[in-house]
């Protein structure tokens, strides 16, 4: 081969190659182009805890997925839990969004922690769903109960369990977690119907929605107070009210006790007589609310379609928001709420250790 020969054949190859690099160079920007305009068929869950209340993992979490799959059969929800812990969250919604996820249901741990996370989020095309519990910075919308309502049937449901005592009781309160919003709407709410209605709030304490805090408070309650120094207790939650009735069966007290989340071991604890009430907060239809307004920003459609009511959080004014109405339930109308619903079989309420209270209360 002569060198004129050589000169043509190394050029063709350097411009060959030349093409080829720019080929796998523009391929290369269209992958990055695609990863930075997000994943368009996932929504991020981030719930807060399984440890004091079963129905985090129980009910909303396949409820949601479920609802998702039905608007959306090719989208995926990315599920995660905080286990109690505000840091664990963080970098769980971090991950979501280093991972192109464009829509994050987000129940908050710690709600006032939140803002510069959904503020940075917001500044990267990411919409937030504040679920159940109203996180601070820019969410896109809310879906929750009127917590404040729920506090409030709560405060009347213990004063109905008083009936003609309660002007002369002395009350305990175990409240819910400072770090939550929903607490303190709960504690206004039952303070609202409690005071002047009862004679005093002798014991006030967070039990921190944990059961062994609960549990250590009444304790302390008990010791203070004396077993004839309180006639009833207020517990935020059934996971605490649990706890409570524990500490005061072994002190041998027996007073009024109630809670909310309807959880299953509470609804049994109420057909024994051992809880006076419980509020339920339907979760379905909470959940499928959720699914609906994550679908609906993935989408790209109005939220105000589902979210119909706006709400202020501290930081922010103005959010689309879906308020649920909640239930009393005592031993008189379980067949009509929970059972009614669908959240739960007479059966499974009705083992072998509440058959014959079932059989009393008229439960089938």
């Amino acid at each position: 081969m002569n060198a004129t020969m050589r000169r043509v054949l190394i050029g063709t190859a350097a411009v060959s190659m030349a093409l080829s690099m720019a080929a796998c160079g523009k391929a290369g920007g269209d992958k990055k182009d695609t990863a930075s305009s997000g994943d368009t068929k996932s929504i991020g869950l981030l719930l807060p805890e399984n440890a004091s209340s079963t129905r985090y993992e129980s009910f909303d979490r396949p409820f949601i997925e479920a609802k998702v799959t039905a608007l959306c059969p090719d989208c995926k929800v990315r599920y995660s839990n905080a286990e109690g812990s505000a840091a664990k969250q963080k970098q769980q919604f971090d991950t979501l969004i280093a991972e192109g996820v464009k829509v994050i249901v987000l129940d908050a741990f710690d709600a006032k922690s939140t803002q510069s996370w959904v503020k940075e989020a917001a500044g990267k095309g990411v919409k937030v769903v504040a679920y159940d519990r109203l996180a601070t910075g820019p969410v896109s919308a809310y879906v929750s109960f009127d917590n404040e309502k729920v506090g409030e049937l709560q405060g009347q449901a213990l004063l109905d369990a008083l009936g003609a005592k309660a002007a002369d009781a002395n009350l305990v309160m175990i409240n819910g977690d400072e770090a939550d919003p929903n607490a303190a709407l709960f504690k206004s709410g039952a303070h609202k119907v409690l005071d002047g209605k009862v004679k005093k709030v002798v014991y006030e304490q967070s039990g921190e929605w944990k059961p062994t805090v609960a549990g250590q408070k009444t304790g302390a309650a008990i010791t203070q107070l004396g077993k004839d120094g309180f006639q009833a207790v207020y517990s935020a939650n059934d996971g605490m009210a649990g706890a409570i009735i524990t500490q005061l069966k072994a002190a041998g007290i027996t007073v009024p006790v109630g809670g909310q989340d309807a959880g299953l071991d509470a609804v049994q604890r109420i057909v024994a007589g051992d809880q006076a009430y419980t509020i339920y907060k339907a979760y379905k239809p909470l959940a499928e609310s959720a699914a609906e307004l994550a679908v609906s920003l993935l989408q790209g459609k109005d939220v105000k379609a589902v979210a119909a009511t706006t709400i202020d959080s501290d930081t922010d004014k103005g959010i689309p928001a879906k308020l649920l109405e909640p239930k009393v339930v005592t031993k008189t109308n379980i067949n009509a709420t929970v059972i009614a619903d669908g959240l739960y079989k007479a059966a499974d309420v009705c083992t072998a250790d509440y058959a014959a209270a079932c059989a009393a209360a008229g439960i089938k």
